[in-house]
């Protein structure tokens, strides 16, 4: 290898990787991208039909509704996730007793398997069971809320559920980016007379932007692999309105055996996804031309 020079060394150690994402995301997303122009039906000899999928889909009410419950989930976790795990991180930081004990408690959720998570929920914000609806109850409301299983709060509960399970993770990789900062760089503005609160606004928020951006970017990809936590808290109803994207893909799929429209289903999460993730990082990349 002394013969090879730096860029085919490095081309070497990048073809593992480039094959792998090759079978196991280029390949899939063309694959479904070209079934999605067919009539497949699961078997035989599938015959090409346009973007008469697209136009199905376009035309399903339940598609919109799922589409609308996915953003509904969506801002709500970057709302919440993106500060609570930044706070989160800023309080792990400070040194105090028991603080790797709590990191532990507050990660803990992410390591556990989503529909076991939707399940441990499901005795939390079940209307007839649930915990919070006997404490609600004990406490003298009448008509406790519907968090899952009714008519609108089914995206809500998910998002929250969601939230629980995620900022930990998060949190994470903020504390890992604060580890990472220069401590002169804070040392100095408070020698300046900085206040706590100022040296985070205007100097560790802004060190963290990339942070940020790559945080937002996995809550958003994350959001749009929903799918254990509707199929356990209320498996898409009632009358499939609390379906995300991709329950209702996997209903239009599987379900339905609606094999067409559902791979024109998967290219279009795909491509949303992708769409909202390249919009963070460009606008990162804007920040940063603005700054410099």
């Amino acid at each position: 290898m002394i013969w090879l020079s730096t860029r085919w060394k490095i081309a070497i150690m990048v073809i593992p990787t480039l094959l792998f994402f090759t079978l196991f995301v280029v390949y899939p997303v063309g694959y479904s991208a070209y079934y999605s122009l067919t009539d497949f039906i699961g078997f035989g000899t599938p015959a090409f039909v346009g973007l008469a999928n697209y136009a199905t889909l376009f035309s399903d009410p339940l598609f919109w509704r799922s589409l609308l419950n996915t953003v509904v989930v969506l801002v709500i976790s970057v709302v919440v996730i993106i500060p609570a795990s930044f706070a989160l991180a800023l309080l792990m930081r400070r040194p105090f007793r028991g603080a790797r004990m709590l990191r532990a408690l507050v990660f803990a959720p992410g390591i556990i398997a989503p529909i076991l998570v939707g399940l441990i929920w499901v005795f939390i914000l079940d209307p007839k069971i649930g915990l919070v609806n006997q404490l609600l109850t004990h406490a003298g409301v009448s008509s406790p809320p519907i968090w899952i299983g009714g008519p609108t709060l089914g995206p809500v509960s998910i998002a929250l559920v969601f939230i629980w399970s995620t900022v930990g993770f998060a949190m994470t990789i903020f504390y890992a980016g604060l580890q990472l900062l220069p401590g002169d760089v804070i040392e100095a503005s408070s020698l300046d007379g900085a206040t706590p609160f100022q040296q985070t606004w205007a100097i560790t928020v802004p060190m963290m932007r990339e942070t940020f951006a790559i945080t937002a970017v996995l809550v958003t990809t994350n959001v749009f692999k929903i799918f254990e936590l509707v199929y356990q808290l209320t498996g898409g109803g009632p009358i499939h309105k609390s379906e995300t994207l991709v329950s209702y893909m996997y209903y239009v799929t599987f379900t339905s055996q609606q094999y067409g429209p559902g791979m024109a289903f998967a290219v279009i999460i795909t491509v949303l996804g992708a769409i909202v993730s390249v919009g963070y990082l460009a606008l990162l990349r804007e920040r940063k031309d603005v700054v410099a």
